[in-house]
């Protein structure tokens, strides 16, 4: 066995593309591995599967170099603060329907986002997701007067244009935020609406004495009526013309939607808006924001926002969940909602909505092991602007502050971390678009990823428990050779596979993520694909 061990510096597992094998070789390709590999080159030519998105809240990602031409915008009842300041809770303002910390602006607009994107291009995001950028009363947007105008804070539909030309000429995309289930009471179609019963608007919105508010509201809110998406000339304006808002951005360079509230406008509507979206613009992408479980909401849409895999990660970590169960509920997960779609799905740790998850997981190891398990697991993973450096914040609006870029140095422990997964990521295929096979184990979440070729797999190993564990891993992979060794890509330590098995011990919040390795000499996959 000791010579055996010697002579077989193999990879047993994870891998990525790496071709070491003999180059005169004859490889045997099974009908089955010519069938993945044919889905496997499909996903792979698909920008939507398994991009990276980088989450951008335009008043507060980047200071404007025009600030002083943009004063008026920001007159009372708003304020303008220094890109220092912290934002803090406020308090009602009536006048304007909605709470002073929503009037607080930072004045960040699309041409400092477009300022940007050599740092974007350099972390290696895939994807900048804008939040809202229609005029509205406040700075989160939502509450949009028209959704096919530009806040003049922020800039044009030209400069929208503009954005979506420089990221394209960087290799990246871009996707705006469509909060389509509902307006702002303050936009010139409900006003007119709720003034006038023979207003063309008014049976655009939900007006009846019996709701709260007199209108129907998005929770209630008075600042939010809901927009009667039944109405034929409502989804005309939305998605069902080619001067729709929907098709008209995806013409002049937008490449995809994230839908606000997708789970409230059901899934006959949002597969009409997705079909639009595709016909307006082939290879487009729609996400919609699902705290759902997400199986059923395909192929009414590309992919979901996947709450329910972060919630498994938080409550695995917070000890909630067992590791056991975990693993089955990923893998009952992805058997329930098909992995084509899940590829297309966002995997969030936090965003606009959560406390970031540096406020979340404060403790190092426990904030980098979900973070490996984002970047590993099938999906797209989220970087909500300042995660990558470790800003912090709890709940709105201290989750939205300014973006720190005095803490964007190379020192930064949370920087150089974040590019080394996303450096990881995009090397290895398999993490990117590879299948997902959930392995047994009592007290670590583990998985695979693999493709056609022996040789791409990856496993990764974490421990999210508080006490060190040790166990043997059945790898469920017969390609995997003997003896084989195996790397890991986060602290380059090895191990070996042995008759299929992977023995480790983990400390405490920690994870492996195991690639085969092979020497230039002798290898056993001399003849496996």
């Amino acid at each position: 066995m000791n010579k055996l061990v010697r002579w077989t510096p193999v990879f047993c597992i994870l891998g990525i593309a790496v071709s070491t094998r003999s180059q005169d070789a004859k490889l045997f390709m099974t009908d089955a591995d010519r069938a993945v590999a044919k889905v496997i080159k499909a996903r792979s030519s698909d920008w939507r599967n398994g991009a990276i998105v980088y989450h951008v809240f335009v008043d507060r990602f980047a200071p404007s170099d025009h600030l002083a031409d943009k004063q008026k915008y920001y007159a009372a009842p708003r304020t303008l603060q220094p890109w220092t300041q912290v934002p803090t809770g406020g308090h009602p303002v009536p006048e304007a329907g909605v709470y002073s910390h929503e009037l607080a602006f930072w004045g960040g607009d699309l041409k400092s986002v477009q300022a940007k994107l050599d740092y974007l291009h350099d972390l290696g995001a895939d994807v900048v997701y804008l939040n809202p950028i229609p005029p509205s009363v406040t700075n989160h947007r939502y509450d949009a007067f028209d959704y096919a105008e530009v806040a003049p804070e922020y800039g044009t539909r030209q400069d929208v244009a503009d954005l979506a030309n420089g990221l394209h000429a960087k290799g990246m995309k871009l996707m705006l935020d469509g909060a389509f289930n509902h307006m702002s009471k303050n936009s010139p179609r409900f006003k007119s609406a709720i003034a006038d019963p023979k207003s063309p608007f008014r049976d655009w919105f939900f007006i009846d004495k019996k709701y709260p508010n007199g209108y129907r509201s998005w929770v209630n809110i008075r600042n939010l009526p809901e927009l009667k998406i039944e109405n034929a000339e409502v989804q005309k304006y939305l998605w069902a013309s080619p001067d729709s808002v929907v098709q008209k951005y995806l013409k002049e360079g937008v490449d995809g939607w994230r839908l606000d509230t997708a789970y409230e406008l059901g899934t006959r509507y949002l597969g009409e808006l997705t079909q639009a979206a595709h016909h307006a613009k082939p290879g487009s992408v729609v996400v919609g924001e699902v705290w759902n479980y997400p199986a059923g909401w395909f192929p009414a849409m590309d992919g979901v926002m996947n709450f329910h895999i972060r919630q498994i990660l938080l409550d695995t970590l917070s000890g909630r969940l067992s590791p056991l169960m975990g693993n089955r509920l990923l893998e009952r997960m992805v058997a329930d909602s098909g992995l084509d779609h899940l590829l297309k799905s966002w995997i969030i740790l936090d965003n606009h909505d959560t406390d970031r998850l540096k406020s979340m997981l404060p403790d190092d190891k426990q904030r980098h092991l979900a973070q490996v398990l984002q970047f590993t697991l099938p999906g797209c993973p989220l970087i909500y602007y300042g995660a990558e450096v470790g800003m912090e914040g709890r709940g709105d609006p201290g989750s939205r502050g300014p973006m720190r870029w005095d803490m964007v140095t190379e020192s930064n422990p949370d920087y150089a971390w974040m590019k080394k997964l996303v450096a990881l990521r995009k090397s290895h295929l398999a993490l990117r678009v590879g299948d997902f096979s959930s392995l047994e184990s009592e007290h670590l979440l583990a998985f695979s990823r693999t493709t056609e070729k022996a040789l791409d797999t990856v496993i990764v190993l974490a421990n999210p428990t508080n006490d060190t564990v040790k166990e043997a891993i059945s790898c469920r992979d017969g390609r995997i050779m003997n003896g084989g060794r195996l790397k890991d890509l986060l602290d380059g330590s090895t191990t070996q596979c042995f008759s299929g098995f992977i023995h480790v011990q983990l400390p405490p919040h920690s994870a492996r993520v195991y690639e085969v390795i092979s020497s230039p000499g002798y290898t056993p996959y001399k003849r496996i694909y």
